[in-house]
């Protein structure tokens, strides 16, 4: 029978617990490794490509948008901002207008546009674990007779719910609704 590790650590679960990032638990042959919750759940180039696409939504129908004006706007370095609009472009989020008028148009009506599509765009299925898309996701032994199974569908479901149901529409109306806020408060 094997008996549990001493206390000691090794020079890899040092690194990790300094890092922050992970620490582990040794009992026998079984190790247990915790992921510290608050990690970045959203690339920063999903990020960027929401804000540049919110910046598209806000002049929706006013005719293209410069990139060195999206990137100015919404702090997105004008370089991989070119990258991220070429790839929507291909996708059919956006439309681009050559000449000195030219620029970035929205393809669609902020109302029929939502969060969750751009996000399964640039980052793919959208979950805590991969094995809560499906079997064909999941890399995992336990797929199938996991107790947390359950629990991850269920916060997969529940942040799908609340990407698919925010349109790009509904963030135009909030960014009016905190500038009125901020406007009515400041006074001289």
């Amino acid at each position: 029978m094997d008996r549990p590790r001493s206390p000691r650590t090794t020079a890899a679960e040092k690194n990790h617990n300094q890092n922050g990032l992970t620490n582990f638990a040794r009992y026998g042959t079984i190790s247990i490794s915790l992921v510290m919750i608050g990690c970045e759940m959203v690339s920063q180039k999903c990020q960027y490509a929401l804000r540049a696409l919110f910046e598209l939504a806000k002049r929706f129908g006013q005719g293209p948008v410069k990139v060195s004006e999206i990137a100015e706007t919404q702090a997105i370095p004008p370089r991989f901002l070119e990258v991220i609009l070429t790839q929507l472009k291909q996708a059919g989020f956006v439309d681009s207008r050559r000449g000195n008028e030219g620029g970035y148009v929205l393809m669609r009506s902020p109302r029929a546009l939502t969060v969750g599509e751009v996000m399964r765009f640039v980052e793919g299925p959208i979950g805590p674990v991969g094995c809560a898309e499906g079997p064909a996701e999941a890399n995992c032994r336990m797929y199938g007779s996991c107790v947390f199974l359950p629990m991850w569908d269920r916060v997969r479901r529940a942040v799908s719910d609340i990407y698919d149901d925010t349109t790009f529409q509904n963030l135009i109306e909030q960014e009016a609704r905190m500038c009125g806020a901020l406007t009515a408060t400041y006074s001289i």
